[in-house]
């Protein structure tokens, strides 16, 4: 299958990263490469495009999307928590813009054997890089109930995870839980009749939980946005798209507390507190797709953009 992936809020993201000719940029989830191409577009040849991502198919296509452009470009499968280190072996000290667009692409949720969909049949996986990690089925078929609920419940926001990790233990004492079909089927019993005839499918919100305790999404978000930001020129951009609620509210708690300035009491005549102000917050309230966007992109319903800009720090 053909890595295809709509690059959600792409005008809106691109123009609030401000590229400019000769720039160096990175795109810490490369995805279909969407993004990068219109960021390569702009930085001209003698522009620095670093595109990271988990998946060695994202960037398989991203290297054959992206040779038509001029611009230098330095792809490298990892996750985008080591962007500091990856940085420091490419031998880059400083970027003018760092862009995450968060969550699972099209394509990982498109290719049935990878798991990640509950609408196909397929091996429990969910992996964003499949040669590293725990499945999602050694997550099902190893956790003790209480961790079960508190992945599903914290994760998916899941109001009958009790429930559902009830069932999948007692599900397991007969047989492993090896396919998305068996899960499926066994969150389907979980979930009262009443409650499954309303609302998303009853498997989603399991599943997304699945996938974030399996890629460790959320644990990584806050301090890979401050690793973004140290490394960022002075009026350098930082834009992050989210797809849930836990992503977002990360994100504008991050922002804030980088945000910052002095908290010593009026009264005090020196600063004692060390808190310097790193960024301005350029979105107040998050950028939402069009009504446009989301009739051309279903999935693109929930994605939120915040944007925050590198103050220069004063010594």
């Amino acid at each position: 299958m053909d890595f295809n992936h709509i690059s959600v809020l792409l005008k809106e993201s691109i123009e609030h990263l401000n590229c400019k000719e000769g720039g160096i940029y990175v795109d810490c989830t490369l995805g279909g490469a969407g993004h990068s191409s219109e960021i390569a577009k702009l930085i001209g040849s003698k522009g620095k495009l670093i595109g990271i991502d988990q998946d060695k198919a994202a960037i398989k296509a991203a290297q054959k999307k992206l040779e038509v452009f001029d611009a230098q470009i330095e792809l490298v499968q990892d996750n985008y928590q080591n962007l500091k280190l990856i940085l420091d072996e490419l031998g880059i000290d400083k970027v003018d813009g760092v862009l995450f667009d968060l969550g699972v692409s099209s394509y990982q949720l498109d290719t049935p054997e990878r798991g990640f969909s509950y609408k196909y049949d397929a091996p429990l996986d969910m992996r964003m890089n499949q040669k590293k990690g725990r499945t999602a089925a050694d997550l099902v078929n190893n956790l003790s109930h209480q961790e079960l609920n508190d992945i599903i419940e914290e994760y998916g926001e899941e109001r009958w995870a009790s429930r559902i990790a009830e069932f999948i233990v007692d599900y397991r004492k007969k047989e492993e839980i090896e396919t998305t079909t068996q899960l499926v089927d066994i969150i389907k019993a979980a979930i009262p009749v009443g409650a499954r005839r309303e609302g998303p499918h009853p498997a989603r919100r399991t599943f997304q939980a699945l996938r974030i305790a399996v890629n460790n999404e959320l644990d990584i978000i806050e301090s890979t946005i401050k690793d973004a930001v140290d490394r960022l020129n002075p009026k350098g951009r930082v834009c992050v798209i989210t797809f849930h609620s836990l992503e977002d509210r990360i994100v504008k708690h991050t922002f804030k507390d980088l945000a910052r300035k002095c908290i010593c009491p009026p009264k005090f005549p020196v600063c004692t507190c060390d808190v310097q102000q790193k960024v301005k917050i350029i979105t107040r309230s998050p950028i939402l797709p069009s009504e446009e966007e989301i009739d051309l992109n279903s999935r693109s319903r929930s994605a939120k953009l915040r944007v925050a800009e590198k103050i220069k720090v004063l010594k």
